[in-house]
């Protein structure tokens, strides 16, 4: 969390860029979710190709978040630390663009990914600390990254059709130097993350509860099947004879009512851990039910209306499961069991979708990648309701065995 470390506060209207700076940033970040893989299919890579290369980006923030936040507490400027990220991002992103072997694309993208995985936790933290932590305020320019996300992944595809083959590059590099430039209107103060440090033995401990570990192992099949659509989502539209804006529309939809279900959980949902399984239980189903939609779709305009579902299934699992963390486990030993959570059903879950599923898609097709996500979140789905059960049963406390030293 970041924290202010002059005596001074910023004033309200030197805080205006703010809001441009988070528009720009998430849209820049939505084209390489949406339209990328579009563009590695038009230069010649197969399924598993890019899915392989789209792996990469789980295992490089490994690598670059802990380096950013070093960076950030170093320096404790997390403004400079951003623009470096975002320098860095756009000359990595030019020579993607412009190399022609394969051997240098995925040299490339290994560096685009390193400035890219921590951008948006850099800008979050960046947020909060001009906010002074006020997480009311922090609300509202997050806002205004999710209108960013929206805007650019409608409008993106008719742009990049209409400006032809460097259009993505061109569109991509405009993005991002207005986030540049949003960042540099923004006044000098000094600012450091001021993240925790997690020690190995917290992670090693939360690993000794059992139910903590089966809920991340069950979570875990559940979000692999929502990293393969992530994926290959944008790439099946087009198989069906789909246009970027219909790719674009699809991701449009999948996140225009995320936020309204963010605030609808926080507001409504209860701090109960039977409550919660349950309710984590019936949003796997519903990940089940939607996988084989899709599955069953054979025209784009299928695939754009089964994307509504994201708001619910992607925004009600995410969330139930963050609280969950927190209920499982002992409050020392929270920070930790997030940490093992994010690793898990973003990390993991990112690469084994990246490499299996693109080698699934590219042998056997969509339908059968579908059908492969409907076995694994209904078995997710399954174990959830087993551990339901066995809570309604006999209760649960959150703790966890030490050794005692010799």
């Amino acid at each position: 969390m970041a924290r202010l470390r002059d005596n001074a506060k910023p004033s309200f209207s030197s805080q205006l860029p703010l809001g441009p700076l988070n528009f720009f940033i998430y849209g820049t970040m939505v084209i390489f979710a949406a339209f990328f893989q579009l563009y590695l299919q038009e230069i010649g890579m197969d399924k598993l190709e890019i899915g392989s290369l789209m792996a990469l980006s789980p295992l490089i923030s490994l690598l670059a978040h802990p380096f950013w936040r070093h960076l950030s507490d170093r320096g404790q400027n997390l403004r400079v630390v951003l623009l470096i990220m975002m320098v860095g991002l756009l000359v990595m992103g030019h020579l993607v663009f412009k190399v022609n072997t394969y051997h240098m694309l995925y040299l490339s993208m290994i560096m685009l990914f390193f400035f890219q995985s921590p951008l948006l936790a850099q800008t979050n933290s960046l947020t909060l600390g001009y906010m002074d932590n006020n997480g009311k305020r922090f609300g509202t320019y997050r806002i205004w990254g999710s209108m960013g996300w929206t805007f650019i992944a409608l409008t993106a595809g008719p742009i990049i059709d209409h400006v032809g083959q460097n259009g993505i590059s061109l569109l991509f590099s405009i993005t991002l130097m207005l986030a540049i430039g949003s960042a540099l209107l923004l006044p000098s103060i000094s600012l450091t993350a001021n993240t925790p440090r997690i020690a190995p033995v917290e992670i090693r401990r939360t690993l000794q509860n059992k139910y903590f570990v089966a809920f991340i192992l069950l979570g875990s099949l559940v979000a692999i099947p929502n990293a393969i659509n992530n994926i290959f989502m944008p790439l099946f539209i087009n198989d069906l004879g789909g246009s970027r804006f219909q790719v674009g529309s699809a991701v449009f939809l999948s996140t225009l009512f995320e936020m309204l279900a963010f605030i609808l959980l926080h507001r409504f949902l209860k701090k109960k851990i039977t409550y919660l399984m349950g309710c984590l239980t019936f949003v796997s189903l519903l990940f089940a039910l939607r996988w084989d939609l899709m599955a069953a779709a054979t025209e784009p305009i299928q695939i754009i209306v089964i994307q509504v579902l994201h708001a619910v299934t992607f925004g009600g699992f995410f969330y139930v499961g963050t609280r969950l963390t927190a209920l499982f486990l002992p409050r020392p030993f929270r920070s930790a069991g997030q940490a093992v959570y994010t690793f898990a059903l973003s990390g993991v879950a990112g690469v084994i979708a990246g490499l299996f599923g693109g080698w699934v898609f590219q042998n056997f097709g969509p339908v059968v990648l579908y059908k492969m996500g409907v076995a694994l979140t209904f078995i997710g789905a399954l174990g959830f309701g087993l551990m339901w059960r066995q809570f309604h049963k006999h209760g649960y406390s959150p703790v966890i065995k030490v050794k005692e030293e010799p």
